[in-house]
Order: C-alpha cells, then structure tokens, then sequence
C-alpha cells in the first residue's frame, strides 16, 4: 500500500513509537518529541548508555523488537537501519500505521525554525555541531539542538530549558543540527545554512562511489533557498567544487589563508593543543585557545565559529567558549585507569578518524602507546581495508577486536575477519594482535598494561561498553 508521508503536527498528543530509539540520533528526537507533548514508546535490541536519557525524558522503552510492542501506535518511526522484515515495521505495515523514517521526522522539525542549520562531513559532524550549540548557547542565542551524540557541554545540559545530552529545546529561530549523509538522510532535510566539513569515502554500503557521495552532498547544498548560506572546507577540493554551483552565499574555511576564515600564528602546545588568531575577511576578531587537541578541531572549531559569526554571535564570547569545550561524550574521553595506565575512548570508526585519534594518544602518551580497533561493518572494512592497514601506524601496539556488524550478515563475507586486518597490518610493520572478544582484550591488556602507558578503544558500535567492563571490574577490584 502506497501512503503519503505523515505530517507530525497532526499526531500532537498521541502516541508515537520509535523502532531503534537507543541510537544517538533517534534518542535524542525521542526526548525532543516528548518535550513537545507527545507521548513516546520505544524499542531497542540492546540497553545502551542513551536509553537512561530517553527514560528519564518520559519515554517507555522496550528490549528487544516485538510485533506486539506497536500495537496501540498512533505513529511509528523508525531508523534507515531497520528494515522492512523487521517484526515491529512489519506489524505497523499490516496494522496500517503511518510510519516515516528517522531523517523525515527531523525535516519537519526543522520546517519551524527560520535559521536551521545542517552540519555534516565524513568525519566531525558531532564535535562541530557540539562546539556550534555551547558557543550559542553562551552568546545569548538560545538555539534548538540535536547531535547525533551526547554533549557534555554543560553550558547546554545544565539550564532550565535544556532537555538532556544530544537535544536541546530553545526558545529562539535558531536549530542546529548534525545532517549524516548515511542512505542519503539529510536529503529530507529543510536548512537555510548547511556546513561541510569535508567529503570522503564513507558509507560504500549506500554509495557506488567517492563520485557519488560528492554528488549526494550536492543535492544537500541545493537545499539551500537563494538567500541562504553554504559554508565549507576551503582545502577540500570536492567541497569547494560543489560551492561554487550555488547560487546562494558561499563561505571558506581553513587552515590556509586563502579561505575566508583562518588561523593565523598557529601555535601548538606539547600536547596537541593550538591557540590561534581568528580572522575572518581580512579582519582579526578573536584570540582562540582550543579546549580540545588536535589540529583537525583547529578546522572544527573554524567551521563552528564561522557558523556562529554568521548567526551574529560576539566572536569575543564565542572564542572563550570554545577554549571551555572539552568535547562531546565518546570523543577521545578519558574512562579510567589500568595498572595505572590512562583509558581512552574515540567514537572514531573511519579509517581517517581513528588516524585522529591516535595521533592525540600519541601527544599524550609517556609510554606504550595501545589503539584498540573494532573495526565498523564489514562492508566498511571491506572498502576501507588498505586504509585501515596503516591508520594505527603511530600507536606501539594495535589491537583489533572482531568486526563490528551493524546491518550485515556475518555470512555474507567468508573471506573478512578481523585476522585478515592483523595479517595486513603486520605486513605493513605494524605490531598487531587479534582479540576477539571484550575479555579477550581486557585480559591482553591488564597483562601488558602499566604505569606511563596508554590505551584508546575505538569504534562506534559497542567498544565503549569495554570501558565500561574494564572501569567496573576496577571498581569491584576483580
């Protein structure tokens, strides 16, 4: 049966049940919906650190996908990730339901708001979107959020009108939001500002090609009304291209000086921390003192200020701002300690992010460097693989847990496994080893583990819940 897409508005105080509703977009719009009176239920395969957020919203929440667990929906939503076998969308098909996907909910959303702004990129759309809502949020502008993570800020969770970790309810025309290329999501999305970080290989499950994701971003930018405006990577030549097709105003950003807003006299500290003079057209408007290291969030922190001088804020304000963002949840956080040895975690999957991430370990670390890879969908993996080879290179020792399968078939790919990663990497020189298992790893690293080292797990499926494991047994002195 063919049906129209549903409008939200004419659901306003009924029930909406959403299908996925742990993961860190769809939590995030569960909280924002019950905030705006509907009433919400949700399931989820496993109890993820976010669903304590959805819970504390209002929302119920169900373990595990039921046909029955629909019943009684006015609406169901779900993500692009739950397919149509899926008992729960399966039983609203039959039932008649109205259903959308995730991306269409938040598209309406963002219908309301006269200044809504669209952040996306390959990699850093959750730190730049973090660092976009506490500058605004300090300023006085009082925007609306929503972050495909948690953010810490506390500029933005502790206040009165705030919601909770990765959604914001304010009061102005202001919405920021991360807009993910992921299945062509922020296609349905409605912004009069869009921010790109950068165009890279990601994705190839949903994309032919590296052509065909520059494309897609293409058609994200020509969302944009005539009056709107685009800013982008300066040095990203695929970003730059797709620029200068619009008609509408376009904006660089960078670390060269020739894009519209840079550094000057860039200086890093010993540990991976810059300060900088912002300019932007000529002009010096702020001293920056990053509160974050690396020099990719120097580019992050570029593009958040550059959003932020558009929407009007006091670049004096919003640089002090960013000196105090010490970064979203997930983002090289520091979850403890081992034989005296620091414990990170980085929500980083892409080859490139976890390049990132290692390179800020490395500034850090006084001893044994160990990365903890668990490599993100075969299929990732399978595109990517010469690129994850060497990604760990500056690390002393790389670890690699099994693969990662978020919405494949672990048959559908004989020949992959994450032995075939350590194999290439030791190829490649690198000191690798395969642990398959969360006990495995924890075992390989409690008897190598000590005090001047230091360990970074990596990934954006469960690995964060080996961090979790490992600080627990600290605790109960296992």
């Amino acid at each position: 049966m063919i049906m129209n897409t549903p409008q939200i508005q004419d659901f306003a105080g009924k029930r909406i049940h959403m299908i996925g509703i742990g993961g860190s977009s769809m939590s995030g719009l569960a909280q924002m919906l019950q905030h705006l009176g509907y009433q919400v239920t949700g399931s989820d395969q496993n109890d993820g650190y976010l669903m304590n957020d959805v819970r504390q919203a209002g929302a119920k929440v169900t373990i595990g996908h039921r046909a029955e667990n629909v019943h009684g929906a006015d609406l169901v939503v779900y993500t692009a990730a739950i397919p149509l076998t899926n008992p729960e969308r399966a039983e609203a098909e039959r039932l008649h339901i109205p259903s959308m996907e995730r991306a269409e909910l938040l598209g309406q959303l963002m219908r309301h708001y006269a200044r809504a702004i669209g952040i996306c990129g390959a990699h850093g759309k959750t730190t730049t979107t973090s660092m976009l809502s506490e500058i605004l949020v300090e300023c006085g502008l009082d925007p609306s959020v929503h972050i495909g993570g948690k953010l810490d800020a506390e500029a933005v969770v502790k206040r009165d009108d705030a919601i909770g970790g990765s959604t914001r309810i304010g009061h102005s025309d202001i919405f920021a939001a991360e807009a993910c290329e992921f299945n062509r999501s922020f296609l349905h999305m409605h912004p009069t500002m869009a921010v790109v970080l950068n165009i890279d290989a990601d994705h190839l499950d949903c994309y032919k090609d590296i052509d065909e994701i520059e494309e897609t971003f293409g058609q994200f930018l020509h969302l944009l009304p005539d009056n709107g405006v685009a800013i982008g990577k300066g040095t990203d030549e695929r970003v730059v291209r797709q620029l200068s097709r619009l008609n509408c105003r376009t904006i660089t950003f960078g670390l060269t000086a020739d894009c519209d807003v840079h550094p000057a006299a860039l200086t890093e500290d010993d540990n991976g921390y810059y300060t900088f003079d912002l300019c932007v057209q000529g002009n010096t408007l702020a001293h920056v003192k990053m509160g974050v290291p690396g020099r990719f969030n120097v580019e992050n922190g570029l593009a958040a200020l550059t959003a932020a001088w558009v929407l009007g804020a006091d670049m004096a304000k919003a640089a002090e701002s960013l000196a105090r963002f010490t970064g979203a949840h997930r983002r090289f956080e520091l979850t403890g300690l081992l034989n005296g040895a620091e414990m990170f975690h980085d929500y980083g999957h892409n080859p490139a992010e976890m390049r990132n991430a290692v390179a800020i370990a490395r500034k850090r670390c006084k001893g044994t460097l160990y990365a903890v890879m668990q490599p993100h969908t075969f299929d990732r993996v399978k595109h990517l693989f010469n690129d994850y080879l060497t990604c760990t290179e500056a690390a002393d020792v790389t670890v690699v847990m099994d693969i990662f399968s978020a919405r494949e078939k672990r048959e559908n790919y004989p020949d992959l496994d994450s032995g075939k990663l350590v194999a290439g990497m030791q190829a490649h020189g690198l000191n690798a080893v395969w642990t398959p298992s969360f006990d495995d790893t924890e075992a390989y690293l409690r008897a190598h583990l000590k005090p001047g080292d230091l360990a970074i797990t990596m990934g954006c499926g469960d690995v964060n819940l080996l961090n979790e494991q490992i600080a627990q047994h600290e605790k109960s002195g296992r």
